[in-house]
């Protein structure tokens, strides 16, 4: 049985002249539950993507779980919820179901399934009649029909309220605890902080940061002190300061030494209200790390 689940070794993907992915290699093991984090069109949809052998990349090599994406695919390897994926509209659930799983020797037990979902009650739905966060739940049931080792999951939640994205989330937890590798695309970077063993940042193509969450956010320096003030309290040349903003009677300080910056806002007879001081959080670090690669 192969260490990795994926192995990518100098993968590069163009989209006409657009180069999309830029040489990137990446090792993922077995059971692991990695986050791909970056902007629009830093690379993370196009790596999906030859991932599951769903386009040509222009260079480098892209195995699962030792075989080829298009075979692991065809092995029932690979379970996917694609960004743009769809369900026929004329069926109903449990017929686009019960097609699925035919299609695999030895698929996941439909009770275990639909449980683990949360699809109960859905099957004698037409999927046009589902709800965003329904049709998702449904996806991610085809998804797993075969019993895939391998997770790929492209914006999962984009089109869940927060209810459901709790329960997404804490089935990707169970599946996680039952040794799926799970790997997944999002902008809820709250999302990936949460669940992620590990988290790759890409911009431009390139992997920019890989590590655990609080391995990214030590790589950007500084502190944010926020407290209440008033529209006539002196925050210049704070010592430390990086930045400084006003947001409707709060103050939002960047700064390397907030003791020094504490202690000259006391000097100058600014009450602490409603303090916080806090390092960076996960947005802060790959606002801060897309941005430096994009420069």
């Amino acid at each position: 049985m192969p260490a990795n689940a994926l192995d990518i070794s100098g993968l590069t993907v163009r989209h006409g002249d657009v180069l999309a992915v830029d040489g990137i290699d990446l090792r993922i093991g077995r059971g692991e539950t990695v986050a791909l984090l970056g902007p629009n069109g830093a690379g993370k949809s196009s790596t999906v993507s030859a991932v599951l052998g769903l386009l040509h990349p222009a260079a480098g090599t892209v195995r699962v779980l030792d075989r080829a994406p298009a075979d692991a695919v065809r092995a029932g390897c690979v379970g996917a919820m694609l960004q743009h994926g769809g369900l026929p509209s004329e069926a109903r659930v449990g017929e686009v179901l019960h097609l699925v799983r035919r299609s695999y020797p030895d698929p996941w037990p439909l009770e275990d399934l639909v449980a683990t979902t949360g699809i109960g009650g859905l099957h004698a739905r037409p999927a046009e009649a589902l709800s965003g966060g329904q049709r998702q739940r449904v996806v991610l049931a085809l998804a797993l029909a075969g019993q895939p080792p391998l997770l790929l999951l492209d914006e999962p939640t984009s089109a869940m309220d927060v209810e459901g994205r709790r329960a997404f989330w804490t089935t990707m937890r169970e599946l996680a605890a039952r040794g799926t590798t799970v790997v997944f695309a999002t902008h809820h970077l709250e999302e990936a902080d949460a669940v992620a063993d590990r988290v790759v940042v890409l911009a431009g193509g390139r992997v920019v940061a890989d590590g655990s969450s609080a391995e990214v956010r030590s790589a950007v320096s500084g502190r944010t002190v926020r407290l209440s003030v008033t529209e006539d309290a002196d925050l210049t040349a704070l010592p430390g300061v990086l930045s400084a903003e006003r947001q409707a009677g709060t103050a939002v300080l960047t700064t390397t030494d907030p003791e020094a910056t504490l202690r000259v806002l006391l000097d100058r007879g600014i009450p602490l209200a409603d303090l916080e001081v806090r390092g960076a959080s996960l947005e802060d670090a790959v606002l801060t790390l897309t941005t430096g690669a994009a420069r």
